[in-house]
């Protein structure tokens, strides 16, 4: 190994001189998940307007189609893969979803609990007579 291959942030590849560098792979995999991401879109189309799928399936065939729609973005586009030098990579996707979680999860009791503290419709227009 040389000197300047040592010095490179966690994460980041080390720079190859532009020589020795194939855009062709590259474009290949961004075409691939391309292709992968239209036609999951289409195929979320067609599952929530056709009749050929029983009714109460039909959310769950959007949720198995949207999970694999976000397992292309992050491999395809993202490049979140699960090599050694992703780690910080993962990390940060990890915390995102925490975060996510958490305004979601605290969103839900702050709604639950004005629910159950809030008068009834029939109890505030007695109020107002």
């Amino acid at each position: 190994m040389t000197e300047t291959s040592l010095d490179v942030a966690p994460g980041e590849r080390p720079r190859i001189p532009a020589s020795e560098q194939y855009t062709s792979s590259g474009v290949l995999v961004y075409t691939v998940g391309l292709l992968l991401a239209v036609v999951l879109t289409i195929t979320s189309f067609w599952v929530a307007n056709t009749s050929a799928i029983w009714a109460p399936g039909v959310p769950a065939g959007l949720a198995v189609l949207a999970i694999a729609q976000m397992g292309v973005h992050l491999v395809f586009f993202l490049h979140i893969t699960t090599g050694p030098d992703n780690t910080n990579n993962i990390l940060a996707l990890a915390f995102g979803v925490l975060i996510v979680f958490l305004v979601l999860a605290g969103s839900l009791v702050i709604m639950a609990n004005l629910n159950e503290n809030m008068m009834s419709h029939t109890e505030l227009m007695n109020l107002r007579m």
